[in-house]
C-alpha cells in the first residue's frame, strides 16, 4: 500500500486554458485498461523537457529530443503503457515516428508537432497498430478537465495515480497549474521519474521554460530515488500555454518569476514525493536530509549513499535501529576529506551519532520509537559548511521483489 498517498479528487484538479485530453482502452498490453494518452495544445503553447540521463534511452525519448530540438510549435503529446519501446533498435524508432504521424495526420499537424511518450515493458515491440486505432477515441474523449483521468491512463506498476494541482495571483490574475506524474520502480535521479508533466496557463518569455524545466526537475524528481535504477524512458515536460492573461514573465528572478516557480515547485515537488510513496513495496516514507557541507553537490552526494542503501533501506523497512548502516553509507559517498569526528547523526528529534560516535544519551528504543513510524527524517551534520540538500526515498520490502520478479508475467 503507498504510504500516506491517497488517490487525487477529480475536482479539485484545475483545467489549464489550452490544454485539452483524452484518454481510451488501446489494449497495448492488456485489455480493459485505460493505456493511450493524449494532450492536445492550443497555438501558441510553449513546451520545454528534460529526459533520462540513460545512454540506453528510449526510442520515444530519442524523437521527443529531435522534435524538442527542431524548435517547432509542439501542439501534442501521445502516452501509451504497457510498453516502453526501449531497447527495440531502429524497428522501435520507426514505430514511435509511426504513432506520431498517426496523431499528426488526425490533427492536420507535422509529424515533429508530436511528442511521443512510452512506458511499461522493455525489449518488445510497440504494438503501434493499436496506438493507431486507439486514436480516435482517445481524441474523441479531449476535455480540459480530464487531468484524473489522464493520471490514471499513465499508470504501469502504480497502486493509485497521482495529481495535484495549484493556482496563485500574477498581476491581479489566476494562475492555475496542473500536473500528473506516474512512476514506482526504476527511479533514481538522472531523471529520477518516469513520466511527468506539468502544464501552466501562466505567461511567460518562451525562452525561459527550458531554464525553468530544468531547474524544477534539480530540486524534485531529482531529488527522489527508489532502487537506484535509472529508467530508460525518464520524461519530464513543462508546457505554458501563454492563456492567463497577465504582463509576460521576462525574468525568474522577479516577484512575479519567483511566485510562479514556487507554484510550480509545489506541484513538482508533490508528484516526486507521491511517486516515492508509492514505491513499489514501500511502507516507509524517507527524508534525507545532509546539512553543514562545504557544497550542495557533496550534501546530495552524501544523502544518495544513504538513500540508494539496500542496507539501511531495509533496516527501516524492518524497523530495526541498525544506524551503523547510516554512519557507513556517510563513509563511503565519496568525500575524501571527510572527518568523521565532527559528524552527528539524528532519526526525528533523536540525537544518535555525536562527533561521529554514539550519543552517550542514545537509547535504542527510541530508535526503535522512530522507526516504527511510516514517515522518518534522517539528518546529517557534516561539520564542513553552509550547505544542505534533501532527497525522498522508501524503504525496500519482500514486495519489492515481488512486484519485479513478477512484473512481465
Amino acid at each position: 500500500m503507498p504510504v500516506n498517498l491517497s488517490a487525487p479528487v477529480a475536482q479539485d484538479l484545475h483545467p489549464v486554458a489550452g490544454v485539452r485530453i483524452g484518454v481510451a482502452e488501446a489494449g497495448v498490453r492488456k485489455a480493459g485498461r485505460k493505456d493511450l494518452t493524449v494532450f492536445l495544445l492550443d497555438e501558441g503553447v510553449t513546451v520545454a523537457g528534460v529526459f533520462t540521463e540513460n545512454r540506453f534511452c528510449a526510442a520515444p525519448v530519442q524523437v521527443c529530443r529531435e522534435h524538442l530540438q527542431a524548435g517547432g510549435a509542439i501542439r501534442a503529446m501521445v502516452v501509451n503503457t504497457g510498453n516502453a519501446n526501449a531497447g527495440t533498435g531502429a524497428d522501435g524508432l520507426a514505430r514511435a515516428r509511426a504513432t506520431c504521424d498517426a496523431l499528426a495526420g488526425q490533427l492536420r499537424l507535422q509529424p515533429a508537432q508530436v511528442l511521443p511518450f512510452s512506458t511499461g515493458v522493455i525489449m518488445e515491440p510497440l504494438p503501434v497498430e493499436r496506438i493507431v486505432a486507439g486514436l480516435p477515441a482517445a481524441l474523441a474523449d479531449a476535455e480540459e478537465q480530464h487531468w484524473a483521468r489522464a493520471a490514471e491512463g499513465i499508470m504501469t506498476t502504480d497502486t493509485l495515480p497521482k495529481a495535484t494541482s495549484r493556482q496563485v495571483k500574477i498581476g491581479g490574475r489566476t494562475v492555475t497549474v496542473t500536473g500528473i506524474s506516474k512512476g514506482a520502480g526504476m527511479i533514481r535521479p538522472n531523471m529520477a521519474t518516469m513520466l511527468g508533466f506539468i502544464a501552466t496557463d501562466a505567461c511567460i518569455d518562451p525562452a525561459l521554460v527550458q531554464p525553468l524545466v530544468r531547474a524544477l526537475a534539480g530540486a524534485s524528481f531529482n531529488r527522489i530515488t527508489i532502487d537506484g535504477d535509472t529508467s530508460t524512458n525518464d520524461s519530464f515536460v513543462l508546457v505554458a500555454t501563454q492563456r492567463a492573461g497577465h504582463a509576460p514573465i521576462t525574468a525568474l528572478d522577479s516577484e512575479d518569476g519567483r511566485q510562479l516557480y514556487a507554484a510550480l515547485l509545489a506541484v513538482a515537488q508533490q508528484l516526486a514525493q507521491a511517486i516515492v510513496r508509492d514505491g513499489e513495496g514501500a511502507t516507509k516514507f524517507i527524508t534525507v536530509r545532509v546539512e553543514g557541507g562545504k557544497t550542495a553537490a557533496e550534501c546530495r552526494q552524501v544523502a544518495y549513499a544513504i538513500a540508494h542503501s539496500p542496507l539501511v533501506k531495509t533496516a527501516f523497512f524492518a524497523s530495526d535501529p541498525n544506524l551503523g548502516r547510516i554512519l557507513a553509507a556517510v563513509g563511503y559517498a565519496g568525500i575524501q576529506d571527510l572527518d568523521q569526528t565532527l559528524i552527528d547523526l539524528y532519526l526525528d528529534d533523536v540525537h544518535v551519532a555525536v562527533q561521529g560516535g554514539r550519543n552517550p544519551q542514545y537509547r535504542e528504543e527510541d530508535g526503535q520509537r522512530v522507526m516504527r513510524g511510516s514517515e522518518i527524517t534522517v539528518r546529517v551534520l557534516l561539520g564542513r559548511g553552509d550547505a544542505q540538500a534533501t532527497v525522498w526515498t522508501c524503504d525496500l520490502s519482500h514486495d519489492y521483489v515481488t512486484i519485479n520478479a513478477d512484473y512481465r508475467s
